[in-house]
């Protein structure tokens, strides 16, 4: 779990990355589930944006992505969700204490 210290370092260092994912009308896919999945091992930190044509809330689909990535969620903002998992093979980003 992410304490607001470790939350605040992820959304500074979102701030700076675009987003890679964009979920439309078909909202969450098992496609997209995978993409994510696949990403946040390479990347860490993901940052997907909610088409306006998505019906969804964005909130429920940050949940339900983390729960199917075995992610967490740093933020919600509007149409714009962040990602954080640690990779398995070769982490990259170090949570402060």
């Amino acid at each position: 779990m992410l304490n607001s210290k470790q939350r605040a370092f992820l959304t500074g260092k979102a701030n700076h990355i675009a987003s890679i994912f964009q979920i439309g009308k078909a909202s969450l896919t098992p496609e997209i589930i995978e993409a994510v999945s696949l990403a946040l091992e390479k990347r860490e930190l993901v940052k997907i944006s909610v088409l306006k044509n998505c019906l969804d809330d964005p909130r429920e689909i940050a949940e339900m992505m983390a729960e199917r990535t075995r992610s967490q969620v740093v933020q919600v903002i509007g149409k714009k969700i962040i990602l954080y998992r640690a990779s398995k093979k070769k982490p990259v980003i170090e949570l402060p204490r």
